[in-house]
């Protein structure tokens, strides 16, 4: 299952924005505008399934500090809101502080709501739907089955409540399969710079830790590596990339072709490391359904952005992509590699928006395309 859009309502400088997700979305914005709130959102959203939203929102500064940060209307309530649609089944959760009367720390965030539905024909239909700790689920005859205390307030029903609903296990196992890559440590200390275990890996993590094994996948377990290859020529001419397996670790190195020896893990450039880190996200053994990076060219050479449009644009055959970025040469890299346009973040009346972006949710070009299909028929 993968996703088709995603909603966000008061989050940080995100007021309330519905967006559709394609094979590749890239979003790009000066800083200050809140793009990386977008990034950040969405991780957001997985940490409901891991069961983590409320350590994650505490360990952030609480509620206070990730809540919309603008003015607020007279009665609004202010809560923060997310949600996924996948295959016409959709996950809602709805955050806020601590009643008077409920039992918590202070200012501690608790889930209020989540609801699974999806639709029916013309009709939507409830599968689930948890208010506080209260889960009702709809059975297969239809009649809701109720589940009094089921959770406590800093739970999710996504993460704990899985047996009881077929939807929501397949909603979680959905969401438990994003990747989200903000950085890699490439400091002498980095676990990159060192060998890894030799488990195979058909995805690299995302601190990065097993980039040595999600590599050497590649080469001992698929014993197929001639797409790597050719994208480590595409970035660094005549270089040979080499992964291998030897007493139950796994290790790398970069042969370049005017250095006499291979350079090991420890002794590459920050840049380099990085963008090997890269290649692993891209061309791994299998791909994520949905990946999601915040800023991928950090520390990159500017030659090494078109390589990387490259790779963005062929992963975004085998998986959806979303990319935050600050870069323009990026992003004009990736227009020239793929004919899906790419959205610029702007600040709109003190809240983060997307040019083009309508309030239901789809941008105006691709009304326009659809408008062009029907006048072509």
């Amino acid at each position: 299952m993968r996703p088709t859009d995603i909603a966000i309502s008061n989050y940080r400088s995100i007021r309330r924005l519905s967006i559709p997700i394609h094979p590749l979305s890239v979003f790009v914005g000066e800083n200050g505008v809140g793009k990386s709130n977008l990034y950040k959102s969405l991780s957001l959203l997985r940490d409901a399934a891991t069961g983590q939203i409320t350590r994650t929102i505490a360990d952030e500064g609480g509620l206070n500090s990730v809540c919309w940060s603008g003015i607020r209307k007279r009665g609004e309530d202010g809560r923060l809101r997310l949600s996924a649609t996948f295959d016409g089944m959709r996950y809602s959760i709805e955050l806020g502080f601590p009643s008077p009367l409920q039992a918590a720390f202070s200012g501690e965030p608790m889930i209020k709501a989540e609801t699974i539905e999806t639709t029916r024909g013309k009709r939507t239909v409830k599968l689930m739907e948890r208010i506080n700790s209260l889960i009702s689920v709809r059975g297969e005859s239809g009649a809701w089955n109720a589940h009094k205390d089921a959770v406590l307030p800093s739970e999710t029903a996504l993460a704990a409540f899985g047996k009881q609903c077929p939807e929501i296990d397949l909603i979680r196992n959905a969401m438990l399969g994003w990747r989200f890559y903000h950085d890699f440590r490439t400091d002498p200390a980095s676990p990159i710079r060192k060998p890894c275990l030799a488990i195979a890996t058909p995805s690299l993590s995302a601190d990065g830790i097993d980039l040595a094994a999600t590599l050497a996948t590649l080469y001992v377990i698929r014993e197929d590596a001639n797409d790597l290859q050719d994208a480590i020529q595409d970035a660094f001419p005549g270089a040979e990339l080499r992964a291998w397996e030897e007493n139950g670790r796994c290790e790398f190195d970069l042969q370049l072709p005017d250095m006499p020896r291979p350079f090991r893990a420890h002794e590459l450039s920050d840049g380099t490391l990085k963008y090997i880190c890269l290649l692993a996200v891209f061309m791994g053994y299998r791909l994520p359904p949905f990946i999601a990076l915040n800023e991928p060219e950090t520390s990159l050479h500017p030659s090494l952005l078109a390589p990387l449009a490259r790779l963005i644009a062929k992963a975004s055959r085998r998986a959806d992509i979303w990319i935050v970025t600050h870069s323009e040469q990026l992003m004009d890299a990736l227009r020239s590699e793929s004919s899906v346009p790419l959205r610029r973040v702007i600040k709109s009346k003190g809240a983060t928006a997307i040019e083009g972006l309508t309030i239901g949710g789809e941008y105006r070009d691709d009304e326009a395309d659809e408008d062009d299909e029907d006048d072509d028929s």
